[in-house]
């Protein structure tokens, strides 16, 4: 019995199909008539007390500025595992994801921005569209099974990661409080710690960690977004400096974050994020500039950059389609590429901190449709491209 929970609980498919239900149970309370119940639940006041140093926020804001650090930490393990080790370790292997990534970032934040060009507020929230939820776009295609290529999932896990990374760099440079230069020169020094412990050797993970905790607090009160310090410690964690038959740091940790993030932090952040009250909305509702904006970038936009991308890529000669992979698969993985849910919403709260509650609510609709529509259209379009020849072959090789 609990082997086979082990096994259910390790599959993809389990960890979004939670993500999913969480959403949906945050939407589902937040209309409900314990709403006022979520809403307290969303205030309750949280502090952690040294001294006289004082960190004190509602849950929502301790989720989404410390949980999502963790969950940040995980990404920057998996992103310096791919480039040094993994899909994006070489050029080859990077092109496509890289060129298909860059396109359907750019795409839908134009579209976006050109609808919401004449508000002022409303346009600061142009990065929403361009991001993708790894976990929920790959649990949705873990449903279709061997119905597509297993090269098809590694471009989608490959566009996904450059996605992020993509989405770090827009947070960092775009999404930032007024600076505190102490602070930021706490965080300078807890870098060169970190630093310091990557080049003399050092293995232990509690150092690492130990460090970011403290360079955590320091970026948080230094006005740039706290999350960023879950990528740089993962970024001086080492991956290849493992003794022979044991597992390098940097891949232990990426393990140990593994069912947490899957099975906690996101599961949290969606319930608590998705929640919006759905009282008086419409189809107008939908029409709103900033809801609007982000349904296109998420459902239009991210198909055209990605696919563009990568038919001129190819045809550059820049690139080449996955083996196993067709056209109409390419396509059906361009849309899943629309469900931007986790990410979008952080980044819309991010854009949107203290905008009001009309701009919240059109923030939720519009990545919440945008998602369920690229999760559904992506889906139809991938049922129709039916199962590649070389798909069998394929679906049988490792998964990582």
């Amino acid at each position: 019995m609990f082997s086979t929970l082990r096994r259910l609980l390790a599959h993809e498919l389990a960890g979004g199909t939670l993500l999913m239900l969480a959403a949906v149970a945050g939407l589902v309370i937040a209309n409900s008539p314990w709403s006022g119940h979520y809403e307290a639940l969303l205030a309750l006041p949280g502090e952690i007390r040294v001294g006289s140093f004082v960190l004190a926020k509602p849950a929502l804001v301790w989720v989404n500025d410390l949980w999502m650090a963790a969950f940040f930490l995980y990404v920057g393990c998996e992103i310096k595992r791919e480039i040094l080790v993994g899909q994006l370790s070489s050029a080859s292997r990077l092109a496509l994801p890289a060129l298909a990534a860059l396109g359907g970032m750019v795409v839908p934040a134009a579209i976006y921005a050109f609808i919401n060009r004449a508000d002022a507020l409303a346009i600061q929230g142009w990065a929403i569209p361009s991001a993708t939820d790894i976990a929920f776009a790959l649990g949705v295609l873990t449903l279709l099974g061997s119905r597509v290529p297993a090269s098809l999932r590694v471009f989608l896990t490959a566009v996904a990661i450059i996605d992020d990374l993509g989405a770090i760099v827009v947070i960092a440079l775009f999404y930032t409080a007024d600076l505190s230069l102490p602070m930021l020169a706490g965080s300078a020094v807890c870098l060169l710690l970190l630093f310091a412990l990557n080049r003399l050797g050092v293995r232990a993970l509690s150092a690492y960690l130990l460090v970011g905790a403290v360079l955590w607090v320091c970026v948080l009160k230094s006005g740039v977004h706290a999350t960023l310090a879950g990528v740089a410690t993962a970024l001086a964690v080492p991956l290849r400096d493992g003794k022979p038959g044991e597992e390098p740091p940097l891949e232990a940790l990426e393990h140990a974050l593994a069912p947490w993030i899957a099975f906690l932090v996101l599961p949290v952040f969606a319930f608590l994020n998705a929640g919006v009250s759905l009282a008086g909305v419409s189809v107008d509702s939908l029409l709103a500039p900033v809801a609007l904006g982000i349904v296109l970038g998420l459902v239009v936009g991210k198909t055209l950059g990605v696919l563009g991308a990568s038919a001129l890529a190819v045809a550059l000669g820049i690139a080449r389609l996955p083996d196993g992979m067709r056209w109409s698969q390419q396509l059906g993985a361009a849309v899943l590429c629309g469900i931007g849910f986790t990410m979008s919403l952080f980044i819309g709260s991010l854009a949107f901190a203290g905008a009001g509650g009309d701009y919240e609510q059109q923030l939720k609709l519009g990545v919440l449709a945008g998602s369920v529509i690229a999760a559904a259209l992506g889906c139809g379009v991938l049922l129709l491209a039916g199962r590649a020849p070389e798909a069998a072959v394929a679906s049988s090789a490792p998964q990582r």
